[in-house]
Formats: C-alpha cells, structure tokens, sequence
C-alpha cells in the first residue's frame, strides 16, 4: 500500500519515515486503504510568515508553521521548535508521531507540531522574544486550550511558553494558563515537568534492561544529545546504578570508560556550554559515539541520527530513542536482524507530554499536585504503557515499534469509527 500527504515529498527523512511506520501497522491491522489515507493526512496546516524587527532595526522574515494532526481523540497537543531546520515536512511527520505517542499512553489528545526556521542562538533574547509573539499572533487562531495547545521543544524553553501564553491572554482579555504548557512553576507550570521527557526515557530504559535480564549496575551507556532530555535522562540512568561512559552534543563527546562525573560535567556545560573541554574525560568526535561498545544508547538530540549509512557501526544491544526519529526505517530493519532491542520513541519520550497533560489538567482545576504526585502518575503512565507495548509484541510478534505503532494506530482508528464521518 502507498499512502502519500498532500503536498508531501514523500522521500524526504522524517516525513517518508512517520509515512512508513504507519503503512507497516496498517498492514498489519488490515486497515482498509480509505482509513489509512484519513490517518496518513494532517487535519490543519498552517504557513506563516514571521517578520522580525532585528536590534539594529534591520527586518528579517522566518517562516513558521502549525500542523494539527488529528483531533479525534481531543485536543491537538504538541510542542513548537526554533531551529534552522525547520520546514512543512518536517513538523507533518512531528505532528503524526505525536498523534500516536498520545494514544499510546492514553491522553485525550491528537498531534500537532510547530515551529519556526530559525537559529535562536544568533539572536537576541529580546529578538526571539519578538519572533515568538508575532508567530504566536500568527498562529492565534488555531491555539487554545481547547484547540490546539503548544509546548516546548528543541530551541524553546519554559520563557518561550511564558510569551506565548502572555500573547495569547493579551489578545483575550484574561490570563489563560491552559493554552500552553512547559510554562514556569510562577505562571502554573508543573512540578517535575521540566525533567519529565528525561525521567520517562530513564523508566523506559531500566524497564528495557529487565526485559533483557541486565542488572543496571552491570549496564554501560553512552546519551547522545547533553540538552533539555539528554542531560537529566544520563543524571536519572546514573542515579540508578548503569555507568554513563560518554555524553555527546553538537560540538564533540566525551568519554570516560570509568563512568563520568554527570555533577562535574553539568557545571562545565554550564559554563562553557558545550561537553567539549571537560578535562574529567577524554574527547572524541560527536558521531562516535554511536559506535561505542556500551550495553544501552540513548539518542536524546534530533532525528534520523542512525541511518543505513552508519547503522552497522553502531554496537548497543539496546537502544531507547529520547529524540523524536532518531533511527530511520531502513536503520531500524537492521537493528531488528540483529535483535537490537529499540524501545521507540513514541513510548520513550513519552513522558514530557504525560506530565504537560498533568499540568493543563492542574490549569484546568486551577490546583497544583504535589511533586510525589507528578512523578508516581508519570512512572504509573508510562510504566503501564511498557507492558502494554511489551504484551503486544509478545502476542502479535514484530519490534516493540510494531508493537506500539499496532496499539496507538488501533486506538486513534476506533475514536475515528465510534464518531463516525461528518458529514
């Protein structure tokens, strides 16, 4: 079968990726070719310019763009990146793995995705300030707490969330806490959602070592990607007892056979804000350490990082995507020759959307859970979805991706049938 989005360069990596998985699981659940079009195309795209009065008085125009997935199941819900990659295809494919990461772990949502094409790091904290109320006054139309509600992502952060929400009031007339989420704690942000993404990936992961008889404590592992989940996932493993060996970001790796000091290390990023030039491990180039012999990977940066081109240097006999995409379909087809085990990341990641659902809902009530509270529902969420995943494959066969891509399609498909086609 060949399922195609509108528009869509369908050869393009990641959209031809998220186009692929879906095609698999259909296949799989012998779903009729209509429905899989319907699941295949995004309900709402939306293309913005988004001009920016640059410090020294200069314009500059980004584009930027919104992709609600689907919204069957609820609201769309997804996060917004600021990065140079950024294009329609892109976010279409972040869209629809979001779709099925809700699913998945059961929230009554759909996927959405956004962004803007731009490098944040080559401007002003002022300037991207501006560029995120103009596109958030762009986008106003399709966003709300009940429409559409945007979250962090690669090159936003909670500030980011705080304008956007600040935006979004002005143009209401009241303060609406509900319509983003990722916030500060000060503007009804949530307690533990700041390490959310990294906690689930962590969970995951030991989760993973059980289902293959490894102690933690006899487990190396290397994180590739030292930022908002890469960082906090590597301090949750080593908490744990696995030896974090070596951290990579888009600067360098560091290796320490050892096992780093993650304290020692986080305060040199801090710093110098690179891993590059930490003097308690050795450095050695960034795509090297996928090829490290350690027991556990973490791909915790952006997607398509494992490719047929490097994937038969890679040695982990474990890897959990904390990035959304990080191994390619053709990559993933090998690793499972293998028997690399590869929790996907649609369940590894999952947590950050888990608890940015804790914290709308916590908007909702206008009454804030206590940390012990955030932290046993995010384990108890995710957790529950593993043995989900993990009987799936277990009773229909294929990799865990199969597996979770079977439960989250099914879902989503049995919300677009219960409510049927309108008109």
């Amino acid at each position: 079968m060949t399922i195609t989005a509108p528009h869509a360069s369908t050869g393009t990596a990641p959209l031809a990726n998220a186009l692929e998985q879906l095609r698999a699981a259909a296949a799989t659940l012998e779903i009729d070719a209509g429905a899989v079009q319907l699941l295949a195309q995004a309900r709402r795209e939306i293309s913005v310019a988004v001009p920016l009065r640059r410090d020294d008085g200069t314009i500059e125009v980004f584009r930027g763009y919104r992709v609600q997935h689907n919204f069957t199941r609820g609201p769309a819900k997804g996060g917004v990146r600021f990065a140079p990659s950024v294009d329609l295809d892109e976010v279409r494919a972040l869209a629809m793995w979001m779709t099925w990461k809700c699913a998945l772990v059961d929230l009554p949502y759909g996927g959405a995705k956004g962004g803007v094409a731009i490098d944040p790091r080559q401007y002003s904290e002022a300037e991207i300030e501006r560029v995120t109320r103009r596109y958030t006054s762009e986008i106003l139309p399709v966003i709300g707490p009940d429409r559409d509600i945007p979250a962090p992502d690669v090159g936003t952060d909670e500030r980011t969330m705080a304008w956007m929400m600040d935006t979004f009031s002005v143009s209401h007339g009241f303060t609406v806490q509900s319509v983003v989420t990722g916030k500060p704690i000060a503007l009804g942000g949530s307690l533990g959602r700041a390490t959310s993404t990294s906690r689930g990936v962590a969970l995951v992961a030991l989760a993973a070592l059980e289902l293959r008889g490894l102690a933690p404590t006899a487990t190396t592992a290397a994180v590739q990607g030292f930022g908002k989940v890469g960082r906090h996932a590597a301090r949750f493993l080593a908490d744990a007892g696995v030896r974090v060996q070596a951290v990579s970001d888009q600067y360098g790796a560091v290796l320490s056979p050892g096992g780093l000091d993650l304290d020692a290390l986080g305060r040199h990023v801090d710093v110098h804000g690179t891993v590059v030039g930490f003097a308690g491990a050795d450095l050695l180039p960034a795509e090297d350490l996928l090829r490290l012999d350690v027991t556990l990977l973490v791909p915790a940066a952006v997607e398509g990082v494992i490719h047929e081109g490097n994937v038969n240097g890679v040695r982990a006999s474990i890897i959990v995507e904390g990035a959304n995409g990080p191994v390619t379909t053709g990559a993933d087809a090998v690793l499972a020759a293998r028997d690399v085990l590869v929790v996907p990341d649609i369940l590894a990641n999952a947590g950050g959307v888990i608890v940015s659902y804790f914290e709308w809902v916590q908007a909702k009530q206008t009454y804030r859970w206590s940390l012990d509270t955030v932290e046993s529902r995010l384990r108890d969420r995710i957790l529950g979805a593993w043995e989900a995943v993990a009987a799936e494959q277990a009773s229909r066969g294929g990799t865990l991706r199969e597996a979770a891509m079977r439960i989250a399609v099914e879902r989503v498909l049995e919300a677009h049938r219960n409510r049927g086609l309108y008109p």
